[in-house]
């Protein structure tokens, strides 16, 4: 089994969600990933208590479209690229996560 990033998420109602990401084979730094995650979440997060009408869907849509930006900054491979992002994607979204409600995990 390769390496994991363990990754906590408190809703602002308390709720926990508790992730341990499997990393890519070539991650350069487990350390930098966690960090970068952190910060767009953050920043995701700071965004949304701002109180501006903004919906579920626009935060997706806004995160996929960065990640669509960012996969063609890349270089002139984009479709390695894209696949190599689609497939981190569909990892990243079937991790399994613990959740934990008023002291209870779930």
């Amino acid at each position: 089994m390769g390496e994991k990033l363990t990754f906590r998420a408190t809703t602002s109602s308390g709720v926990v969600h508790d992730f341990e990401f499997p990393l890519h084979p070539d991650t350069a730094s487990s350390a930098q990933v966690g960090e970068l995650l952190t910060a767009l979440v953050d920043t995701v997060d700071r965004f949304v208590a701002q109180g501006a009408p903004v919906g579920n869907g626009d935060v997706l849509q806004a995160l996929a479209m960065a990640l669509a930006v960012r996969t063609r900054l890349l270089g002139p491979d984009s479709a390695a690229v894209a696949a190599l992002a689609m497939e981190l994607t569909e990892q990243a979204l079937t991790t399994p996560c613990r959740t934990i409600r008023r002291g209870r995990a779930h």
